[in-house]
């Protein structure tokens, strides 16, 4: 027996998410963020938007608002763009590893949302441009997850 969803069964109502962006690089991630809000508020979910100052600081966000016990999801919102040093590769390296790990260890999901980009261009096309926009998917992302979740309270 197959159990399930589609994503266009999908409402919000009675789910509560948080959104953590960074301030870095903030054209691009409050693109993101705004994207997220209004897909969420649209499917009539709450949601609460917070801002840390750089992507290595999402992870302790992420893990903060997990020990909140308020959210059924917590949506992690940053871009972080390749320059000169192999600075790019520690950060994208250290996110990536903390949030894979509060997604194994953790009672909520954590959405993936941080841009790792070569340039400034292909964020922009991440935001709405031709590759479609990275926070409407981490909302949708977001509120499918918690859906999968929830099948599994009653067991």
């Amino acid at each position: 027996m197959k159990h399930g969803y589609t994503p266009e069964q999908i409402s919000g109502e009675d789910m509560s998410v948080a959104v953590v962006r960074t301030q870095w690089n903030e054209s691009i991630t409050s693109k993101l963020a705004q994207g997220a809000l209004q897909t969420l508020a649209d499917a009539g979910a709450d949601a609460d938007e917070f801002v840390v100052p750089g992507a290595i600081e999402l992870t302790y966000a992420a893990q903060r608002l997990i020990d909140s016990e308020r959210y059924d999801a917590v949506i992690v919102i940053g871009c972080v763009i390749k320059g000169d040093t192999p600075h790019f590769d520690y950060v994208c390296q250290s996110v990536t590893q903390g949030i894979t790990s509060l997604n194994s260890d953790g009672p909520v999901p954590v959405i993936f949302g941080v841009l790792t980009v070569l340039n400034e261009q292909q964020a922009l096309d991440r935001c709405g441009g031709p590759a479609g926009h990275k926070g409407i998917e981490a909302a949708q992302t977001a509120m499918q997850m918690v859906s999968f979740a929830r099948q599994f309270d009653d067991c």
